[in-house]
């Protein structure tokens, strides 16, 4: 019971989903943009690439949600 009151603070798990989340938002504007330079796949609506197109709404859709999740949590 000792070691409870020694331990840090609660606000790094929050500055550990703020960073996480951050970097699922860059990672993703980051893979959209390396991709689209990289093949001309600037076509939402080209069936091939529509793959990429979601990993990249799912990277900027989890970063949001955490930084929500986290705001509202405050």
């Amino acid at each position: 019971m000792a070691l409870a009151g020694l331990m840090a603070e609660v606000d790094l798990p929050d500055k550990a989903i703020r960073f996480l989340s951050i970097l699922l938002i860059i990672g993703g504007v980051a893979f959209y943009l390396v991709w689209g330079i990289a093949f001309g796949s600037w076509n939402f609506f080209e069936p091939r690439f529509v793959p990429v197109y979601a990993i990249f709404i799912v990277m900027v859709a989890f970063g949001g949600l955490g930084l929500l999740l986290l705001k509202n949590r405050e």
